[in-house]
């Protein structure tokens, strides 16, 4: 089958990309289906999978890509008959069962990622769990592919662990990534004020376009004090931030008294400094998120089919599937980019 491999860790991730003819045809386990992929999106664990995250241990040439969207083309055992033809969409995060061990107590849900752990969608067909997919229907594969994970992953952070509520002010770093323009669609459903960061102005310009209160560009000096002001000097009551390490500070910095910062990434790195005066003295919640369960994902593709739409930056064939890698890797894009199968 054709599929977009990555043949080697290292950097550019780009660099390392081959669209291929002849990748090993795949047949669904017990409990899975083959998917003919309609489309793929990247996300930025796609370049982690690329340079070879240390702990991974991960096996080369491999295929990435978490998020997917197809048409189920054969089932494996124990997957009833009516699920062939129907149009699927991908929730990669695939729970684990519990350990059972002596002694030792029940701990939070550990997942399994489909385009980490185990091959992807940037492929012509990719398997998955029955359990981790959902019909959509007569839906865009393109806009689907685009949605899923990144909404799936803003949901959980600001409405499972941020417990977000209508009307309340959010602060969104680094707007123009997939995960940060999922969050504002989310905050825009709730009735939020929503103030948004970037090292560039067009991208502010963009998000200002789409609805948000106040935008702000990150020049590299510390901003917290722009954004109290812009609150007369309340600070906002939910910071979402995937950038990490060098914004941390200026994140615990523009809370409220009882805010939370939400995070669900560190691509700029994990090393920070933090202030824990100021976090117990204002009662501040600091929560790490990741992806979403089956539950969770449901109720986000409910707001896609009721017409919550991705952004999407830009779309390229499968053969040109390195051109997307070095989009991403550019940090150049606002949306989600979309490979086209």
């Amino acid at each position: 089958m054709k599929a977009a491999v990555i043949k080697s860790e290292g950097t550019p991730v780009a660099n390392n990309v081959q669209f291929v003819n002849d990748w090993n045809e795949l047949t669904p386990k017990q409990n899975e289906v083959l998917v003919k992929t309609e489309a793929s999106a990247l996300n930025h664990l796609d370049l982690w999978v690329g340079i070879g995250m240390p702990g991974l241990g991960l096996e080369y040439p491999r295929i990435s890509g978490s998020d997917g969207c197809g048409i189920v083309s054969a089932v494996g055992e124990g997957v009833d008959a009516s699920w062939l033809g129907k149009r699927v969409l991908l929730n990669a995060a695939v729970l684990q069962p519990e350990k059972n061990l002596p002694a030792v107590s029940p701990s939070t849900e550990d997942i399994r990622m489909i385009g980490e752990h185990d091959h992807g969608t940037n492929a012509e067909f990719f398997v998955a769990p029955v359990a981790n997919v959902l019909d959509v229907g007569d839906v865009d594969p393109v806009q689907a592919a685009a949605f899923g994970l990144a909404h799936l992953t803003a949901w959980r952070m600001l409405v499972t662990r941020a417990q977000l509520r209508a009307g309340q002010t959010v602060l969104i770093t680094g707007i123009g990534g997939g995960a940060a323009l999922a969050a504002f669609n989310i905050c825009k459903l709730f009735g939020c004020n929503t103030i948004v960061t970037s090292r560039h102005q067009w991208k502010l310009d963009r998000a200002i376009g789409l609805g948000a209160n106040y935008a702000i560009l990150d020049e590299g000096e510390d901003w917290s004090k722009t954004v109290r002001g812009l609150t007369g000097k309340r600070g906002v009551d939910v910071c979402v931030d995937s950038v990490g390490g060098p914004l941390h500070l200026q994140c615990i910095k523009t809370l409220s008294r009882g805010g939370t910062l939400v995070t669900c990434g560190c691509t700029a790195g994990a090393a920070t400094k933090t202030d824990l005066a100021r976090i117990f003295w204002n009662q501040l919640s600091i929560l790490g998120s990741t992806m979403g369960d089956m539950h969770e994902f449901r109720e986000v593709v409910a707001l896609f089919k009721n017409g919550m739409k991705p952004v999407v930056d830009s779309i390229h064939d499968a053969a040109d599937a390195s051109v997307a890698f070095a989009r991403l890797e550019s940090g150049e894009q606002f949306g989600k980019i979309i490979i086209r199968w």
